[in-house]
């Protein structure tokens, strides 16, 4: 099987795409969403957070939220907003953010290949988030929300891309977050082939956001293969996905913000934090420009941390993360949080909110203490996801994110 496949797009009809996509169902919250998408009839939302429709006590995880969902898809499609190729096509997608412009392409990714870790994965999955998404693509017999995927160094691909993004786009919109979305239709046969030939000598691609989509895509492989008793290559053995350049991408840092100092009054919390850095006072924020350093503010002081130097080397591609030294060091030790993923006093803050949203967190009384981190790397990740290990939660934040409703993958 390839690694990849072309597919027949629903995407939105010409000058429609405006009118459609929406941000991902994961970046807003129901009452979000439900303001978003007021007055917006063909909004990707009523797809993907379709509990907009319903009234505000509903369940998100229902089923009559599901079903909305795929009236929704189907009322959207009737009334042409949504249009479907006729022949399997690639698409090159382009994301330009302030200035940083990524082209990727957007492909169903092979299943059996996540299967067997050839897609790799970073991180673990929730079992309710996972139910949910295997919930909506049964409800809906169609992929909505994207993988985002890197693959590793190949030019010959790159320069593919580059050639098919010079024509008329299909869809070129900036939405109201002043993201530009570009997508390019590729339906030539030689450039598909090119394509399938070039991302099957790859020996691996990334998964960067979305292990809860592609997990729940395997789930669905299995299940329609056990309903359908089919054994040769189906539809639902591919997963949307788009797929960057991993020299393109771009990681921000994800902070941590903490409510209590663990029972701690300042000066003690100051000497326990001086056992393992140096403790410098900021006059300014502080943004780490280098691995092993840390920005950490309490009672409206800045600090810079610097890890002990002889804890620095570490040849363990997890223990080396300054999410983990963090951790190891400071958090659980000092602070006492020792499952992040289950404790309610830490919170996490995308880099793309600015350390402000660290100090507005603090200063609020909300979070008695903040920290800034160094970006995790592309190669960090990939480090990571080839030694088959996985990342401690929330240490990567993607920017610029996928617009839900640019293309979706039926699965018939």
């Amino acid at each position: 099987m390839n690694l990849i496949a072309p597919f027949k797009g629903l995407r939105p009809a010409p000058n429609r795409g405006s009118e459609v996509i929406a941000p991902p169902y994961d970046v807003l919250n129901s009452a979000e969403a439900r303001e978003r998408a007021d007055g917006k009839p063909w909004s990707f939302l009523h797809i993907s957070k379709p509990e907009i429709d319903l009234p505000e006590d509903t369940d998100p995880y229902s089923a009559d939220v599901y079903a909305k969902a795929a009236e929704n898809l189907h009322r959207i499609v009737d009334a042409g907003l949504l249009i479907r190729d006729e022949q399997p096509c690639y698409y090159v997608y382009r994301l330009i953010m302030d200035g940083h412009s990524q082209t990727g392409l957007v492909a169903g990714a092979s299943v059996a290949d996540y299967d067997t870790n050839r897609i790799r994965k970073h991180e673990f999955t929730r079992p309710v988030k996972e139910d949910d998404r295997v919930r909506q693509i049964d409800a809906v017999n169609a992929q909505t929300g994207p993988v985002l995927l890197a693959y590793p160094a190949a030019p010959a691909v790159d320069a593919i891309l580059a050639a098919a993004s010079q024509g008329e786009p299909a869809l070129d919109v900036t939405a109201d977050d002043g993201i530009q979305h570009t997508l390019w239709v590729i339906d030539d046969a030689a450039s598909i082939a090119a394509l399938t030939a070039a991302f099957n000598a790859m020996h691996a691609l990334y998964i960067a956001d979305g292990h809860h989509r592609s997990a729940a895509a395997s789930r669905i492989a299995k299940m329609r293969h056990e309903q359908n008793g089919s054994s040769g290559v189906a539809p639902w053995d591919f997963f949307l996905s788009v797929i960057f350049p991993a020299h393109q991408m771009k990681i921000f840092d994800y902070n941590r913000v903490v409510k209590d100092l663990h029972g701690l009054e300042t000066t003690q919390f100051l000497a326990a934090v001086e056992e393992h850095f140096a403790l410098e006072p900021s006059a300014t924020p502080v943004k780490p420009t280098e691995p092993g350093t840390f920005g950490m503010y309490l009672d409206k002081q800045w600090f810079k941390l610097t890890l002990n130097a002889a804890l620095m080397p570490h040849d363990d591609p997890v223990a080396r993360l300054d999410v983990s030294r963090l951790a190891r060091y400071l958090i659980e030790p000092v602070l006492g949080i020792s499952d992040p993923r289950r404790d309610d006093r830490i919170d996490f803050v995308g880099g793309i909110r600015g350390l402000a949203g660290l100090e507005k967190r603090v200063d609020s009384g909300e979070m008695a203490v903040a920290f800034s981190l160094f970006a995790t790397s592309m190669q960090d990740l990939m480090s990571v996801a080839d030694n088959n290990d996985v990342m401690p939660p929330k240490s990567t934040w993607f920017e610029p994110k996928l617009a839900d409703g640019v293309v979706s993958y039926l699965l018939d």
